[in-house]
């Protein structure tokens, strides 16, 4: 069984709640392998922090513990949860977080609520439940603790709804959907992979209307807060220094970047703004 626990949070690193947490978990299960998935997400945005783990979640080892923490209801009704889906486990509140990373993996998944006393540490705030509910859960887990033992079973989880994604005729429609530290802007167009060196894929991860298609990048245009961008191309080097352009990024979503500058801050963009993708020469769609 893996020992790596994988951690997600909004907590940064200018605060003792991660190192704390940490310690709690090697504290339980010494031979644990911690590992930081990101602890920049967004203060209180679970949707972001949903896109992260289900953008990383498999490219980890089966028998990965994710210990995911973005949880502005803690202290109120909202559950603690782990849930294991094919060989992957995850640990954190019933908020969401876990929606997407669940429906990539596409795996029967168990659920328990995280009340047993004992794989809890002995006092429990009502303020930081990743360090007295969630980081002992993870420990134990990825110790070998059965997860049945962690608390009942549940049925279902909270799920947060898809991002905007529609295909009406030549043209797709998304939103944006996260920003990185390069100003990269992602959108929820995707999964796009080439299949011919002028040719994209656009097999929908949140599934719209319709099915796959074909698009030609050389005629596609990508719109984004007024500005339209000619062509997708492979890499950011097809673009001149300071120039905007389309590409596919490494998570084969469509995304909007100026090559060694900051797209976000010259469009003005934010998370949630509209996106359109006009296919240009338009293959008709190639149905499942």
């Amino acid at each position: 069984m893996s020992s790596i626990i994988a951690l997600l949070t909004d907590f940064g690193l200018q605060d003792i709640y991660v190192g704390v947490m940490k310690g709690v978990m090697l504290d339980i299960h010494p031979e644990a392998r911690l590992v930081d998935i990101s602890h920049a997400i967004e203060p209180q945005h679970v949707r972001q922090g949903a896109i992260a783990l289900r953008d990383a979640c498999t490219f980890f080892p089966a028998g990965t513990v994710f210990l995911v923490v973005i949880d502005p209801g803690v202290g109120s009704t909202r559950r603690p949860v782990a849930v294991r889906a094919g060989s992957y486990t995850f640990v954190g509140p019933d908020n969401g977080v876990l929606t997407y990373a669940l429906e990539k993996l596409d795996a029967e998944v168990q659920i328990v609520e995280l009340v047993n006393p004992e794989y809890r540490l002995p006092q429990v705030s009502t303020t930081f439940h990743g360090r007295d509910i969630f980081a002992p859960a993870a420990a134990h887990l990825a110790a070998g603790v059965p997860l049945a033992h962690l608390g009942p079973s549940l049925e279902r989880l909270v799920q947060l709804p898809r991002p905007e994604l529609n295909i009406a005729g030549a043209s797709v429609t998304g939103e944006v959907t996260q920003i990185d530290r390069f100003g990269n802007i992602t959108t929820s167009i995707g999964r796009l992979r080439w299949v011919q060196e002028d040719r994209l894929l656009l097999e929908p991860v949140f599934e719209p209307q319709g099915g796959p298609l074909m698009v030609s990048a050389p005629e596609a245009t990508v719109t984004l807060n007024g500005q339209t961008i000619h062509e997708i191309r492979v890499s950011y080097s097809e673009a001149l220094r300071g120039d905007l352009l389309a590409l596919v990024g490494s998570t084969g979503y469509l995304e909007v970047a100026v090559n060694q500058g900051d797209a976000a801050r010259r469009l003005e963009v934010s998370v949630g703004d509209r996106v359109e993708l006009v296919v240009g020469d338009f293959d008709a769609a190639v149905r499942n």
